[in-house]
């Protein structure tokens, strides 16, 4: 199968290409590409987080995948809830408080949602797809920079709450290895070996859930044998809207992500005026801002988020821009010359640091996220999701079959980064790789005020805000991923500049 594959590494990026070279689509090609990325970008990403899949056939409507991460404790007495959970301080972005340890981990839907997509739209076989990330997690794989950077202040604190864990990620006097040193995470190939055997049941109700089960409760956490033996991934419609040509599909609610990026893209108004100017950067500026505030006072905290997301984008729809006055992540793009899209998005938040011992499996710290969970430990009753950013998007051009796949990871600058890079790309202003490569701004919430994060390149003297200004391209600004087929099935993949992403495009068949 011909397909496009952009990753987060040339390694997860080369392992969908093997796949779609032993007859894997677009779909095959993502999962396998993301496997390799959530097991071997450590401290970035983790097997058990979570995450969303949105998918777009060529015959069919769009849809989304959730498998979020959600709140554990089924059939624990009250008493249980709550507890394990250890607050630290890491100077990482500026200055970061998460929590961490048993407590902290929720139930992990990332592999629900990778094998539900498989099951509704893959062609090749579950075990083919977990050849190539057994066989780099066995041999070693090595250390990334963008996460060797981040394990320089997450490393003692987090990632060495495991024997396994430390040893994997130190060297025999201590220090944290350098970025390109192999990695060897003890159990992790064997357990991902059992999965691509038998299957996510092994994940769920096997040996490997009997042992992440053990080990959280030991320490005072909450999740539960029947936390995972419920665990399924929910199959929704993806939420659509028309810009200019193109038609767009992206994470729905509950999922926060996917309509912030809605309702920019719908307040941006088309097409937008080429260029870098200092009015471009304003208007980006006060979309921006428009959208960001009404998260911050309507929808940060809020016990459920729907009513305030269906009236953000009925207003948006209705009345354009003025009703919105009122390290944590990986992506895999890939798109298939029959023009199936699909668009990967996981995360295993900061990482609770824990690894079930014989797993090699480290868990996540997603109900510990405070940026995102302010509501804490106990922020609903099982099964309720955690807030999430992740805004996996496919769109197609509704006049010459053009099929984009795009994501970003990047925490709150996922919405943004999209939002700037398909305003360029869809508006006709640049290229694909060059709309992805294209300076950006993001507008943050400190000190209680907004102020501007700005990368070289813009002009900002129209901006009505304080600039923090960048000296050079920067992760803060996420790392953006896309595959596209284009109008005349010749097929693009596109990694961001600012990651050390991997882009793939093979021409098998």
């Amino acid at each position: 199968m011909n397909v496009a594959i952009a990753a987060s590494s040339q390694l997860a990026a080369d392992a969908g290409a093997a796949v779609a070279e032993a007859g894997g689509n677009a779909v095959d090609a993502a999962i396998a590409a993301a496997l390799v990325s959530a097991n071997t970008e450590p401290g970035v990403c983790a097997l058990a987080g979570g995450g969303y899949v949105t998918i777009w056939p060529p015959d069919r409507p769009p849809e989304t995948l959730d498998g979020q991460v959600r709140m554990p404790g089924a059939g624990l007495a009250p008493e249980r809830l709550g507890g394990g959970a250890v607050a630290v301080d890491m100077a990482y972005g500026g200055g970061v408080t998460t929590l961490v340890d048993a407590g902290s981990v929720g139930v992990p839907g990332a592999l629900a949602a990778l094998e539900t997509a498989w099951r509704r739209h893959g062609r090749i076989a579950w075990r083919q797809l977990f050849e190539p990330v057994t066989h780099v997690t066995q041999r070693g794989f090595p250390l990334p920079v963008a996460c060797h950077h981040y394990l320089g202040y997450s490393a003692h604190p987090v990632f060495s709450r495991s024997p396994e864990g430390h040893a994997a990620l130190h060297d025999d006097s201590g220090q944290l290895l350098p970025p390109g040193s192999p990695v060897v995470v003890p159990g992790l190939a064997d357990s991902l070996a059992l999965i691509g055997e038998e299957g996510a049941e092994a994940f769920y109700r096997g040996p490997l859930a009997e042992a992440m089960v053990a080990h959280v409760q030991a320490r005072g956490g909450m999740l539960t044998h029947d936390d995972l033996a419920n665990c399924q991934a929910i199959v929704r419609p993806a939420l659509t809207l028309r810009v200019g040509d193109w038609q767009i599909a992206t994470n729905p609610p509950p999922a926060v992500g996917g309509v912030m990026l809605a309702a920019m893209l719908l307040a941006a108004g088309w097409p937008l005026p080429a260029g870098a100017d200092a009015g471009v950067t304003a208007r980006l500026a006060a979309i921006q801002h428009w959208a960001l505030d009404f998260r911050r006072t309507r929808l940060h905290g809020a016990q459920d988020t729907g009513p305030a997301l269906t009236e953000l984008l009925a207003g948006v729809q209705a009345h354009g821009k003025a009703a919105l006055a009122s390290p944590s992540t990986i992506h895999v793009s890939a798109t298939d010359r029959a023009g199936l899209c699909c668009a990967v998005t996981l995360s295993a938040g900061y990482g609770s640091g824990l690894i079930p011992p014989g797993t090699g499996l480290w868990l996540n710290n997603c109900l510990g996220e405070l940026e995102l969970n302010s509501r804490g430990l106990v922020f609903g009753p099982p099964g309720t999701p955690v807030p999430s950013n992740m805004a996996p998007t496919c769109a197609r051009h509704a006049g010459d079959g053009a099929a984009l796949a795009i994501g970003s990871p990047g925490a709150d600058r996922i919405t943004t980064a999209l939002f700037q890079v398909l305003l360029r790309f869809l508006g006709g202003q640049l290229p694909l790789a060059a709309a992805i490569a294209a300076p950006r701004l993001h507008l943050e919430y400190r000190d209680d005020r907004w102020q501007a994060a700005v990368e070289p390149g813009l002009d900002t003297r129209r901006l009505d805000l304080p600039v923090r200004a960048f000296d050079a391209l920067s992760m803060f600004f996420g790392g953006v991923g896309a595959t596209l087929r284009d109008a005349e099935g010749a097929l693009v993949a596109a990694a961001d500049p600012r990651r050390a992403g991997g882009t793939r495009v093979t021409s098998h068949g």
